[in-house]
């Protein structure tokens, strides 16, 4: 998994959450190489949109589930969705991206308390051979919707993105890339206390004692140099952080060639939204990534330690084949995947967005997750790498309505008469 944690639209593009890249499409253009993206790139202007109301929640929960998954949460059963479900290239994509999660789909254990892995037999069977040209009649035919909890959804965006980079450390190129140390230590804490199930921390020994790994300003300032651990180097600061924030990217070489590189660990520490904290200071407006990043290059020592208030330092590994990866193990897919809480939906399954934005309604496939995408009806859109991914993920925030489609049957066992 590659992490991200995202925020509102604030921090839309300052996100460290378990999210990839996806099968990404051609760039569509970047830097030259050796030079830095300009800082003064605009988010993509919105294109307003209607969304359809959320349904009325008429049944309580049932108290004796789990408030924190969806089939606690209480589940309405949607409309019929033959007519909801657009034609075109986001629905032929969404059936791409269903097709390559269902091996895992079927055999992964379902959190939200959904669906059992049977359920999706009949549906991924027929994915196989159904033709991408009447992709939306797949879905209509074979799912049923449900709204989990009120159904109002927030969604915003991330993006892969491009940046200047070197395998060698060159003039021009002095940010170091770290590997994953090998002494970056994980901790079950469920295994020394049964009430301590599904925590994590993570941290290294030192001497008789398990304490904090590196922060951000201590890994800058050099304490990981001279071990071996250099993967690459960047040529801009600011853009390698908004990197990490990614979790993915692509680094374009001196020579023109490209050096993929994806999430291979974290070092453990709180992950900080320098977009919230810099609008609380007064320091920036309006808070999408690019007011951000044209504030931090503007004031540059300032900026760095800005940067550094977010404690979060991410390590990486060079992709090769499919990917960047998502939750699932599979590739994600440039405007088919969102990343989603797998309390709240079952990873795999489809989700139809109605929003205020136009660019991100229709149907997507839940394929990854994000560290700070929780609760029900939240996600984060990914766009795929160049100009246009950067400009609509960078100023991503939409509301509107979430249905959650289920194959056809299961929301039987979760709808109360």
């Amino acid at each position: 998994m590659i992490a991200r944690q995202s925020g509102a639209a604030l921090l839309a593009a300052l996100m460290l959450s378990a999210c990839a890249g996806g099968v990404i499409p051609p760039s569509a253009g970047g830097p030259a190489p050796g030079q830095p993206r300009p800082s003064g790139e605009a988010a993509t202007r919105p294109v307003p949109a209607t969304p359809r109301p959320t349904l009325p929640v008429d049944v309580p929960a049932d108290p004796a589930l789990d408030k924190g998954t969806a089939a606690g949460l209480g589940v309405t059963r949607g409309p019929d969705i033959a007519s909801l479900i657009p034609s075109g290239e986001r629905s032929r994509l969404a059936l791409a991206a269903f097709r390559i999660s269902c091996p895992t789909l079927m055999r992964r254990a379902d959190g939200s308390g959904l669906t059992r892995g049977s359920d999706w037999n009949n549906s991924c069977a027929a994915a196989s051979s159904w033709p991408d040209a009447s992709a939306s009649e797949f879905f209509s035919r074979y799912f049923e919707a449900v709204q989990v909890g009120d159904g109002s959804a927030f969604v915003t965006g991330y993006y892969e993105p491009e940046i200047s980079g070197s395998r060698t450390r060159q003039p021009g190129y002095e940010v170091p890339i770290y590997r994953r140390p090998t002494d970056l230590i994980d901790v079950d804490l469920g295994q020394f206390s049964d009430s301590l199930k599904g925590r994590t921390i993570r941290g290294k020994v030192n001497g008789t004692k398990f304490v904090p790994y590196d922060d951000r300003s201590q890994i800058v300032s050099g304490t990981l140099a001279g071990r071996g651990l250099e993967l690459a180097y960047a040529a801009d600061p600011v853009e390698f952080f908004f990197l990490q924030v990614q979790g993915s990217g692509r680094l374009n070489l001196p020579d023109g060639g490209v050096m993929r590189i994806g999430y291979d660990g974290q070092n453990g520490r709180d992950y900080t939204g320098i977009g919230k904290l810099m609008k609380d200071r007064g320091l920036i407006q309006a808070g999408s990534m690019q007011d951000i990043m044209q504030y931090l290059r503007a004031h540059p020592a300032e900026g760095a330690a800005i940067m550094n208030e977010n404690k979060s330092f991410v390590f990486f590994r060079e992709l090769t084949g499919a990917g960047p990866l998502g939750a699932l193990g599979v590739p994600v897919t440039a405007e088919a995947t969102v990343a989603a809480d797998p309390k709240f939906i079952p990873l795999g399954a489809p989700v139809l967005l109605s929003l205020d934005r136009a660019e991100p309604a229709g149907i997507w496939i839940a394929q990854d997750t994000g560290g700070a995408i929780k609760g029900a009806n939240r996600f984060d859109s990914f766009w795929g790498a160049g100009a246009r991914a950067r400009g609509i993920a960078g100023g991503m925030s939409a509301r509107g309505s979430a249905l959650i489609l289920l194959p056809i049957g299961s929301s039987a066992r979760l709808v109360r008469p």
